[in-house]
């Protein structure tokens, strides 16, 4: 294993990263710290968050930094004004020992004015989110014409939230010979597309495969009814008493009703969605960095960039559409070498999703049973039992207590004093979960024995049109060709059936039409919400399915 000073790194850089506790380079810095020092090509380089890029990109940056010159010299891109001030904070830190750098984050939702009167003041290195730099730039507050170095950092996320006309805008002011560094959790073809315009000849550098999991992340999961994903969540939640985690929900309406029941229920859990103002969200995010909050439900929209060390679990409350943002998801937790759990908590029809992602990130979910009542009261009082043991006792100022305290309870034995304690902290526990059920899925039969499921002669697609027992199919007249999937049908669901949310159950997309469940007693209602209303454009039909209608023949006959 080589050291950070044989692979090039100056020697106040080393002075302030030992500071910092790095001991020897990780696997990307490794790889990606030579050749930026170097006279290498452009790099694209595939990474998980976590693994020590900031690092990877900072400390070459800042040692091709001339100090003496108060002018932007290199320049880095990030998604969001989180990992903004996350960067900047850690190239300031990076930064200690090289007297007058000067690093200045940039970013939209604080004074502009303030940001005006640093860059006045001369600076080496910008860290900026595109929308706020452009700002900048077209005010003539911001010249890149001196800049050598451009970090594009989480470049995926950066395409997903819309900003590639940002990106190409910013690079048009930056000189044609810099050298440019991107990084990348996954590798779309967006970002492909980006480095063969905007990169000269550059070097794929990849660290694990791409688009697979993080190494130290084990991926789970449980599989319930729909009805029990949110018993399945609070058993997960109890079963891990030091869980610091994040919930993810596929919408904003999701998020808030989960956290809402979860704050109601007692736990430290907290909302981050796009309702949310810019101070709200500040407020709540440094209540998560503070482990004041130890459970975030977010949305992937509000979550994107987010950085935070030390997540013991990310929860999938609902599997994403897109491999890549479950890729994100799951590699927020099992950084910098710590091992992380990624939990999915699914129900039956979500199985072929499950093995789709399973079949991208390479890696196999484990199938395990929902933590039984007596499993997390264990845990519990095991947890507890561990705290008593390594409490900090103030001797000095507790003695003068002591001897009154005692008195109060000598009556009561070494047993019904230990007893007593173990109430106090579980009553709640104790009573919550007496009696409680088992909530996992109960196959019918194991896969290997299950029959093919029965085919209508002359008739391929008619088994799609039968509900499941209890439940009651939907037709619609939009689907995959109109652009139509499950998250639009859940969104749709959210905004235009008043009242209690509609459980969904199996959802069949088809080129031009779709079927779902609902509840029986749900089906009218979700009918007569749908009727009428638009989808990009095309009105909408919605009726309880017919088995004997052909709907693909319907659909077929339309298109033409």
């Amino acid at each position: 294993m080589k050291t950070f000073e044989e692979i090039g790194v100056s020697e106040p850089l080393r002075r302030a990263i030992e500071e910092l506790g790095f001991e020897s380079p990780m696997p990307v810095q490794e790889r990606v710290i030579p050749r930026l020092l170097g006279d290498a090509n452009d790099i694209v380089a595939l990474a998980q968050t976590g693994t020590g890029k900031t690092a990877a990109f900072g400390l070459p940056l800042l040692q091709r930094v001339n100090p003496d010159e108060k002018r932007p010299q290199a320049l880095v891109l990030a998604p969001t004004r989180e990992l903004c001030l996350q960067i900047g904070s850690d190239l300031v830190d990076f930064s200690k020992y090289i007297p007058g750098v000067k690093v200045l984050p940039v970013y939209g939702g604080s004074s502009i004015e303030s940001q005006i009167r640093s860059l006045k003041s001369g600076v080496q290195v910008i860290v900026a989110t595109p929308g706020r730099l452009i700002d900048l730039i077209k005010r003539g507050v911001v010249k890149l014409d001196d800049v050598s170095t451009v970090v594009l950092d989480e470049a995926d996320e950066m395409l997903n939230m819309g900003f590639l006309d940002s990106i190409e805008e910013i690079l048009s002011h930056v000189p044609a010979d810099h050298k440019t560094l991107l990084f990348s959790a996954t590798m779309p073809d967006d970002i492909l597309k980006i480095a063969k315009r905007y990169m000269r000849d550059y070097e794929e550098i990849v660290v694990g495969s791409r688009n697979e999991g993080a190494e130290n992340v084990r991926h789970i999961y449980y599989m319930v009814n729909a009805r029990d994903k949110y018993l399945a969540l609070k058993r997960v939640v109890d079963n891990s008493p030091n869980i610091y985690g994040i919930v993810f929900c596929r919408t904003r309406r999701d998020t808030q009703e989960v956290a809402d029941a979860l704050i109601k229920d007692g736990y430290n859990a907290e909302a981050l969605h796009g309702d949310l103002s810019q101070q709200q969200r500040d407020i709540v995010m440094k209540k998560f960095r503070d482990h004041v909050v130890t459970l975030l439900v977010a949305t992937d929209v509000a979550a994107r960039g987010l950085d935070v060390d030390s997540l013991t679990h990310v929860i999938n409350f609902g599997l994403p559409e897109d491999t890549a943002v479950y890729t994100h998801r799951s590699g927020r937790t099992g950084r910098a070498g710590k091992s992380g759990v990624s939990i999915a908590i699914i129900h039956s029809r979500e199985r072929g999703r499950l093995r789709e992602i399973e079949r991208i990130i390479g890696k196999k979910f484990e199938r395990k049973d929902v933590p039984t009542p007596e499993h997390i009261i264990e845990k519990q009082l095991y947890n507890l039992a561990d705290r008593l043991e390594r409490v900090k006792v103030n001797e000095e100022e507790i003695a003068r207590y002591i001897p009154g305290i005692s008195r109060k309870l000598e009556w009561l034995s070494e047993d019904d004093l230990l007893k007593r304690v173990i109430s106090l902290e579980f009553n709640r526990l104790l009573n919550y979960y007496k009696d409680a059920p088992r909530i996992d899925f109960i196959d019918a039969k194991p896969e290997k024995e299950r029959k093919p499921r029965k085919r209508y002669e002359n008739d391929g697609d008619k088994d799609r049109r039968v509900a499941e027992p209890g439940m009651e199919r939907i037709y619609i007249n939009v689907g995959k060709r109109d652009g139509f999937y499950a998250g639009n049908l859940i969104d749709m669901l959210n905004k235009l059936v008043q009242g209690k949310r509609v459980d969904v159950g199996r959802i069949d997309l088809m080129p031009g039409y779709s079927l779902f469940d609902v509840k029986k007693a749900d089906a009218r209602k979700v009918v007569g919400a749908l009727t009428g209303a638009e989808f990009v454009g095309k009105r909408i039909h919605a009726e309880i399915a017919d088995a004997t209608r052909d709907y693909a023949k319907i659909a077929d006959k339309k298109r033409k």
